[in-house]
């Protein structure tokens, strides 16, 4: 595949012992055709689960959800400098959490501020960001309290999910799974600080997971992992407020199988939402109103794997790439501009437990 007209993605994997990944992957998009290259391993590093980009495009950085780091264990984050002629990461420091493990890792849009959650340890965290993309040491560290959800298997104890930054930067919103809770924490880039603002109550048992923001900052849209729905809510970006407008199912009308939810993500555009389906192992396709914030569906489609954890849209918002865990495939699919529907594009790529679709800038 040539790569002067294909697009750079990297993928975000688990390396259980004794499995076949290693790290972040690698892999190349034929924009006119959909198909996908082979996988490579560009950096080695423990459970990087997720990944971002700082907003210069040149630094990405990665989490390491679990894992043993000076001998003691606990999750870190990591800075890498990315080199767009080459595709290559090249590492500059790594920062422990203190012991509590990671889910999900954000950047601020000035890029001085990272803010992680742990799920396992309901806490979350801010480490500032240098001007040369290196990680400081942990800032904020605020642990979650509160009344459990009714599902008793999953809702045990506090579980912060995401991290989703306002668009006016201002604030970060935070999805607690175990409390059935959205919190907002004001933003202090410049000291890389979060204080509680505030906190929305999601439906009972809906077990919010992850978030977006329409581009105008004006609606904001939730996927609940344990009732399959996402929620729509108007924000107010004075005072991080969020007022419910809707709930919506991701799953087809005669489904009664065990899924959850996974990923949220809004197209390009701002005219559709996608969610994901694990269990159900497919893609629910929303219309949009820009003007009201609500949804309307358009379809379901199989993800063309099992346990669909991540997925993401290239930057022209032509191309949808899903990455299927359970099957360790990433599978391309076609974005009808006019509808929002997806058509597989045919050939999925191998890549082993791959949880985090990224393009790259």
């Amino acid at each position: 595949m040539p790569h002067a007209s294909s697009l750079l993605v990297f993928l975000g994997t688990y390396t259980p012992a004794g499995g076949v990944s290693r790290g972040i992957y690698s892999i190349r998009l034929d924009p006119a055709t959909g198909q996908l290259g082979e996988a490579l391993l560009v950096a080695e590093t423990p459970n990087p689960t997720f990944l971002a980009w700082r907003p210069d495009g040149r630094t990405l950085y990665a989490l390491s959800e679990s894992g043993i780091l000076g001998g003691k264990p606990g999750g870190a984050l990591t800075a890498f400098r990315y080199d767009p002629a080459s595709g290559g990461l090249t590492r500059l420091n790594t920062e422990p959490t203190g012991g509590i493990s990671l889910a999900h890792v954000g950047v601020d849009a000035t890029g001085r501020t990272a803010a992680v959650v742990s799920y396992h340890g309901g806490q979350v965290a801010s480490f500032p960001l240098a001007d040369d993309g290196n990680l400081g040491a942990r800032i904020s560290l605020i642990t979650h309290a509160g009344q459990l959800g009714p599902h008793t298997k999953r809702q045990d104890k506090p579980h912060p999910h995401s991290v989703t930054f306002s668009p006016g930067n201002r604030f970060v919103y935070v999805c607690d799974l175990g409390l059935d809770r959205i919190y907002s924490y004001l933003l202090d880039p410049a000291l890389a600080t979060l204080t509680v603002a505030g906190e929305t109550a999601a439906r009972p048992g809906a077990g919010p997971r992850h978030s977006k923001f329409s581009a105008d900052g004006r609606f904001f849209y939730v996927i609940n992992e344990l009732d399959s729905t996402v929620a729509v809510y108007a924000a107010d970006a004075a005072s991080g407020t969020l007022t419910p407008l809707q709930v919506i199912t991701t799953l087809p009308a005669d489904f009664t199988g065990e899924t959850i939810c996974a990923e949220i993500r809004l197209s390009t555009d701002g005219r559709f939402v996608y969610g994901s389906n694990r269990g159900h192992d497919s893609l629910a396709v929303f219309a949009r109103d820009a003007v009201k914030g609500t949804l309307t569906p358009v379809e379901i489609v199989s993800c063309g794997g099992k346990h669909p954890r991540n997925f993401s849209l290239s930057p022209d918002g032509r191309w949808l790439l899903c990455a299927n865990r359970d099957s360790d495939n990433l599978v391309a699919y076609k974005v009808e501009a006019a509808t929002g529907r997806l058509t597989p594009a045919g050939h999925p790529a191998k890549v082993p437990q791959a949880v985090c679709v990224l393009f790259a800038p």
